[in-house]
Parts: C-alpha cells; structure tokens; sequence
C-alpha cells in the first residue's frame, strides 16, 4: 500500500516538473521573440515582394525615393471597411505626389480579395501575404495596422485601429517626399 502511495507521489511530482518547464520555456520563447521582431521608429522597413490582384510583383525597396502607406487587413475586419474609402479618396490626391499604398491582405483567398476590392472600387495596390510571412517580420498583431515608410526606406510610423480621414491626409503629407 505504501510503495502505491510513493509511485503516485513520484508520477505526480514529475507531471508537476515537466509541466512548470513547459510553462517556462513558453513564457521565455515569447518573451525573446517579442524583443527580437518588435519594430521602431527609425528603423529600416523589412523589405518583401508580394504580388498584386493583377500579377504584378511589388517589392518595397522599388518604391525607395516615395513614401509608403503599408496598410494590413482583411475582409472581416470592420475598422478596415470603414477607412479603404478614405484611403481611396487620398490615394488619388497624393499617388502623384510621391506616396505610395501597399494595402497588404492577411492570407485570405484571390477570389475573395478580388471580389472585396471591386466592390469598393479600390484601385491602389492590394497585395496578399499569402504566408503571413510579411505580417510576422513586421510584427503585426491588431487589424489595421499602418507602416509609414519615408522616402529613405525608414519607418517613421506605426499605427494600430482605424484612422480617420483628417488622420490619413496627415499621414501622407508626413512621408510625403519633400
């Protein structure tokens, strides 16, 4: 009866110590990657090359000497819907201006960013992170979020949720090539 106990004492404590080292290595991995793939201000935007709606190949580091309006979404997000009219709306006053838009869809279908898009009647870029692997070396958790990249390749901003239009228009003249 007592060698029962002990066995079940021994099996219970290992469970315990295999489940605490377990919960410190996830505590520690996430830790060390937030700190490693966390982007600031002044920092050189990861380059990357997506492929629009239409098969064209956008790669970041082309658009260097404009500023760039990287803006993550996807088609269930509520916030987006609301700001791609307004983004829209300035995307035709400033394209000739030196401003770029590189709308970047999280992973979801050709089909259904297509469908989404002409809906809008949205005619700036909309590439598709098709990997998410441009979402991972940017960081990028909450949908929306805004990358400003200036004409020297440098992010100057980063917003997370919903802008508003008087937002938006400052944000352009922000990277505005001077």
């Amino acid at each position: 009866m007592a060698t029962k106990k002990k066995n079940r004492f021994l099996m219970r404590t290992a469970i315990l110590i295999v489940m605490i080292g377990a919960i410190a290595f996830t505590l520690y991995s996430n830790a060390t990657k937030e700190q490693s793939g966390v982007l600031k201000i002044g920092d050189a935007a990861p380059d990357f090359t997506l492929v629009d709606l239409n098969g064209k190949q956008h790669q970041l580091s082309d658009y260097k000497g404009q500023g760039v309006f990287i803006n993550f979404w996807g088609t269930w997000c509520k916030p987006c819907e609301k700001e791609f009219p307004l983004i829209e709306k300035q995307y035709q006053v400033y394209k000739d201006q030196g401003v770029q838009i590189l709308a970047v869809n999280i992973a979801q279908s050709d089909f259904e960013v297509r469908k989404y898009a002409e809906q809008r009647n949205l005619t700036f870029p909309i590439v598709i992170d098709k990997t998410r692997s441009v979402m991972d070396a940017y960081n990028i958790r909450p949908l929306p979020t805004t990358i400003l990249v200036n004409p020297q390749g440098k992010i100057v901003k980063i917003i997370t949720g919903e802008m508003s239009e008087q937002d938006i228009v400052g944000y352009m003249d922000q990277i505005k090539p001077g």
